[in-house]
């Protein structure tokens, strides 16, 4: 009788162990929640006038518009898959209307780069058809280094180029970083983040709404007269300017700019993959 026992015991421990599901203790973790938001789609959704998410394609999915690729592949992105740059390689895209008539704005993208070695690196263009740079121009200094990295920004307003320059950013190379910059027609106001975090707060030279003129193509991976053919009259490729060589991925356009609690938010939910 014992031996018969302890058979249908072990038969009944099998039996439940089986049936038990293992242990994980994500599923009992609380959802990410920073400043009431669980998802990067969740900000600003309805100022939200263009977003490329490279993930093995080149579409827009704010106006549902389609780049054109000049040579550039798809890499490992923060959050999927990533737009992957090369030498001479660059994508052009046409902006909807909302995007040409932008007041404001804020520009987030991640980007995973080194250092310029062969010249400037474009890392974001609204290009402008007859200035030197763009209407919106964002690139990285030659000269920049780990402990140094020198961000140029470009904005355009009715016709007159405003530079803004950020020096001695630290560790901007080599891993995925995230670069956010807004304008503030209220407070007149460039504001630069990196990782959610403001390094920068400048006084603009441009004043109240920005007024982009002859506005033209997206240009991701070069400055805007980097490309064969240019996207300006006013000038042509220069010896000083190079192409990105690493990676961009989730650029983001808003026509408002975002708050350092917006931007922290979307810097830490799109890090996270949400």
């Amino acid at each position: 009788m014992k031996t018969k026992y302890f058979l249908l015991m072990a038969a009944v421990t099998l039996g439940l162990s089986s049936c038990q599901k293992k242990f994980d203790p994500s599923s009992y973790a609380p959802a990410l929640n920073i400043g009431g938001y669980t998802s990067a789609k969740q900000i600003a959704p309805s100022n939200l006038v263009s977003y490329f998410a490279f993930d093995g394609g080149l579409i827009d999915s704010a106006s549902n518009t389609t780049g054109v690729n000049t040579g550039t592949t798809f890499g490992t992105g923060i959050k999927k898959q990533s737009l992957q740059g090369a030498l001479n390689s660059y994508v052009l895209a046409t902006p909807s209307n909302k995007v040409a008539a932008l007041k404001s704005f804020t520009v987030s993208e991640w980007f995973n780069s080194p250092a310029p070695s062969t010249g400037i690196i474009g890392l974001f263009t609204l290009a402008n058809t007859t200035q030197f740079w763009g209407n919106i121009e964002i690139f990285i200094e030659n000269g920049s280094t780990a402990t140094d990295g020198k961000l140029r920004i470009h904005l355009n307003q009715g016709g007159s180029d405003k530079e803004y320059q950020v020096n001695g950013v630290q560790n901007l190379f080599g891993k995925w970083v995230n670069l956010t910059v807004s304008y503030d027609q209220t407070t007149s106001t460039v504001k630069v983040y990196i990782n959610g975090s403001r390094v920068a707060a400048i006084a603009s030279t441009a004043t109240g709404p920005l007024a982009f003129t002859n506005t033209g193509k997206f240009v991701f991976g070069t400055v805007q007269f980097q490309t064969t053919p240019s996207q300006t009259t006013g000038t042509t490729k220069q010896d000083w300017a190079s192409f990105l060589t690493g990676q961009i991925d989730e650029v983001r356009l808003f026509d408002k700019a975002l708050t350092d609690a917006e931007v922290s938010a979307l810097s830490i939910l799109e890090g996270r993959g949400k």
